[in-house]
């Protein structure tokens, strides 16, 4: 099978772009200020991230280059999810709201295990490689909930 860089590219670019879109815009070291249950060094977290997102855009290039059926149930989870996650980004650093953001995590979480889950049934591998994302979400949650009981 051939591979359609364009598609690719634009797959993984979409990704970064949507899900690190509020990142740009507002003070993400606010974290380094709070009482949090581990203290991951902020350097860490554009390393995962740009890890998570490039495995991500991989995975919706494979489920966009396959002629499933349900695709578009896939790609709406993926679509629904991304939003989340960087609506996530906003509420927490932005205007630091860390019970709606917990809220907003565990919708994450849900939409997540959608996304993997349609994944899955059109193609293993690309459900697969979101398990890692999901980790590190679930991750990410444990801290956001650790602020709220430690601030």
């Amino acid at each position: 099978m051939e591979i359609n860089i364009c598609l690719l590219l634009f797959c993984v670019i979409f990704t970064f772009f949507v899900g690190s879109f509020f990142s740009f815009f507002i003070n993400t070291e606010v974290y380094t200020n709070l009482n949090v249950l581990v203290q991951v060094p902020s350097l860490i977290f554009p390393i995962v991230w740009s890890i998570l997102y490039l495995l991500l855009g991989i995975s919706v290039y494979i489920i966009l280059i396959n002629n499933s059926k349900i695709k578009k149930t896939a790609i709406k989870y993926y679509l629904l999810q991304l939003i989340i996650n960087s609506i996530w980004t906003l509420v927490f650093f932005g205007f630091s709201l860390y019970i709606l953001s917990f809220i907003l995590i565990i919708l994450l979480i849900i939409f997540v295990l959608l996304m993997i889950k349609e994944f899955y049934k059109i193609n293993k591998f690309a459900g697969l490689i979101n398990i890692f994302y999901l980790l590190w979400i679930i991750f990410a949650g444990v801290l956001n909930l650790s602020i709220i009981l430690l601030n």
